[in-house]
């Protein structure tokens, strides 16, 4: 009798030792200030896209939308560039979206992270396909840090262009996954993902599905508003 009162006097000690410690591993971080917040942004929606749809004048009026969209928030200090690939037109190659938006690691406006790097984002090896990265309805924001609407709300706005396949890549078919390469808003098509990791028959944040079209009225039809992803390549 004695040896097991004993015993279980250790463990009631064992436990309220380790009580602090479980505590401390499964507390939440500590909140990081505005200012160094603000440092770290290196990830956006856009709050809004240019108004023509999937027309986003090609790649460099996307990359100089995410920067003005930037500038607007005091972080225009930084190389701002769209997540958006290109197919091979014209004579000019493809472009793919992983290799235009640096190496990371990417913050959102609140300073939370939301890959490390390139391989991280996208699933690269066996190890971060099994963590994924961190882009979500809870941690993808506009440059004003305020939510996107998602599915759900109204109206739904989770459709993002990114024209690319789930690796962050070009496709090399021949039919059109970007809107004439981001300068149509009538005939064609572009692939998008969803923010929120929610419908299209997968939970892709870069490639779900083919907007119905490439007018703003048909991307708001199905589920988006011509919204696309800003990373800080710098």
């Amino acid at each position: 009798m004695q040896i097991n009162k004993i015993r279980a006097a250790l463990a009631l000690g064992a436990a309220a030792l380790a009580a602090p410690l479980a505590l401390a591993q499964n507390a939440p971080p500590a909140a990081i200030s505005p200012a160094e917040a603000a440092k770290l942004f290196s990830f956006f929606i856009t709050s809004a896209g240019p108004g023509k749809g999937a027309d986003l004048g090609g790649l460099a009026g996307a990359d100089a939308h995410c920067q003005k969209l930037a500038s607007a928030v005091g972080a225009g200090d930084k190389t701002w560039h769209a997540y958006l690939s290109t197919q091979a037109a014209g004579g000019q190659p493809a472009v793919d979206a992983r290799d235009r938006i640096g190496k990371g690691p990417w913050y959102n406006t609140r300073g939370a992270v939301v890959a490390r790097d390139v391989a991280h984002l996208h699933g690269d090896t066996l190890d971060a396909a099994r963590l994924g990265n961190n882009i979500s309805w809870a941690t993808a924001f506009t440059e004003k840090n305020e939510a996107v609407k998602r599915a759900g709300d109204q109206p739904n706005q989770h459709d993002i262009l990114t024209g690319s396949t789930p690796d962050g890549r070009a496709y090399t078919d021949a039919a059109d996954h970007t809107c004439k390469n981001y300068t149509s808003s009538g005939e064609g098509s572009a692939q998008v993902g969803h923010f929120d990791r929610t419908g299209g028959g997968n939970t892709s944040w870069n490639s779900t599905h083919a907007s119905r079209g490439c007018s703003q009225e048909n991307l708001v039809s199905t589920g988006g508003a011509g919204l696309f992803y800003c990373f800080a390549v710098n």
